[in-house]
């Protein structure tokens, strides 16, 4: 090889390598070195962070655990309109509810019921006047039958082509009387269960083996009702059912036909809870100071209620008749339960004596019981000729309706 020709050759080997881009390897050690410098700060901080911490931990203890932590100055804020609660009974926070003659003054829950429930003039049939939701049945008194009007979510009426006769307690209605889904009313009878399908018009009869049927309620699946009787209780299905499940099942009954109720039910001295099989197990104890229980139990999600009269309260001082109590009992033992005390007029006290007018006002037992619920946190009562709301959020009672009809069962489309 000649030595004119290495020049060339080292230069053609050359043009087939890659020219390095200086500026890409001085950026890319740029941002590496960019990135250790910050991962060296945020180490550093997180170091400073923990030595001031483990020296704050360590003054605290020096001090016999009293560090300086200084608590909130204001408690933690309730909400707009809660009404704090008068006592406790039984471990059990209770509140007091405005005195009766009281009840016009209070703010209004509004609902298709509304502002003063009486029989309507004209009401169109029920087969001409479909209701999609009930929100309320009662009777009107046809000598000595009773016919059932139904009122809807919209407050259409709308009467149902059946004639009701008494049953051993007087009029054939009962507060458990609407489905959950507010489409059939269900009505006891001598030896028998009569339901009213609202959307068709359907009267549907089931024979029962006993005549003495006082009380009606609902399973939450809106296809099997439990009607009861002194002593003795049955479990009727409505609707379609399992497959091979019967029409008719005994299960086990009360001396209180009222008490029969799903899916709990308050009685005694506990929260009972209804099994598939008919029979009840008890879910929790109750210490409440109970005579007797009244009217039904019924349930929301998480709470059952029930009304109680009570044994004398020495934590409600001034009540001249016996004392009732509405019992909110919580089925989650997380949650609370809460009681509202129905007590008389502010005015009397055991030493007063009693007019006329005081007599008149005076919640006498009898004449209150709980009638569901408008939602899952508010129950709705009747109180001596009212429908009144208690919100158990705030504790406030509000006024629902005045009444002027004998009896009434709500259903779901109480609520707008």
């Amino acid at each position: 090889m000649r030595r004119e020709d290495i020049r060339p050759m080292l230069y053609r080997a050359a043009d087939r390598l890659p020219e390095p881009d200086l500026a890409d390897a001085a950026w890319a050690e740029a941002v590496a070195t960019r990135r250790r410098q910050r991962r060296t700060v945020l180490i550093a901080l997180v170091v400073v962070v923990l030595v001031a911490l483990i020296a704050a931990i360590g003054a605290g203890v020096s001090s016999g655990n009293k560090a300086d932590l200084t608590p909130p100055d204001t408690p933690p804020a309730t909400p707009a309109g809660y009404v704090q609660p008068s006592g406790q009974i039984g471990g059990i926070e209770f509140w007091l509810a405005p005195p009766s003659g009281s009840e016009r003054f209070l703010d209004r829950l509004e609902t298709p019921l509304g502002d003063r429930l009486h029989l309507p003039d004209k009401v169109r049939a029920l087969a001409d006047q479909p209701i999609d939701r009930i929100a309320a049945v009662v009777l009107a008194k046809q000598g000595n039958s009773y016919q059932p009007l139904l009122l809807g979510s919209d407050s259409s009426w709308a009467r149902a082509d059946v004639k009701l006769v008494p049953i051993a307690t007087g009029a054939p209605l009962s507060a458990g009387a609407v489905s959950p889904n507010g489409r059939v009313a269900a009505f006891p009878q001598p030896g028998e269960l009569v339901t009213v399908d609202a959307g068709t018009a359907e009267v549907t009869r089931y024979p029962l083996p006993t005549r003495d049927i006082r009380s009606v309620s609902w399973l939450g699946d809106a296809e099997r009702v439990l009607v009861g009787g002194p002593g003795v209780a049955y479990r009727v299905l409505v609707g379609e059912g399992g497959y091979g499940e019967e029409h008719l099942t005994k299960i086990t009954g009360a001396d209180d036909p009222q008490s029969i109720t799903a899916p709990f039910r308050l009685e005694s001295g506990a929260v009972l809870r209804y099994l598939v099989n008919g029979q009840w197990m008890e879910d929790s104890t109750l210490e409440l100071p109970v005579q007797r229980w009244v009217g039904q139990t019924f349930s929301s999600v998480g709470t059952a209620a029930r009304l109680f009269l009570a044994d004398a309260l020495p934590q409600v001082p001034g009540n001249v008749s016996q004392p009732q109590v509405v019992a909110a009992i919580s089925t989650q033992r997380t949650m609370p339960s809460h009681l509202l005390v129905l007590g008389d007029p502010g005015k009397v006290s055991p030493t007063t004596p009693l007019g006329p007018a005081d007599r008149a006002s005076i919640r006498a037992p009898g004449c209150c019981a709980v009638l569901g619920w408008y939602d899952d946190n508010t129950v709705l009562l009747e109180v001596q000729g009212w429908v009144l709301a208690w919100d158990l959020r705030l504790g406030r009672v509000l006024r629902v309706t005045e009444l002027a009809v004998d009896g009434l069962a709500v259903g779901p489309g109480v609520r707008p």
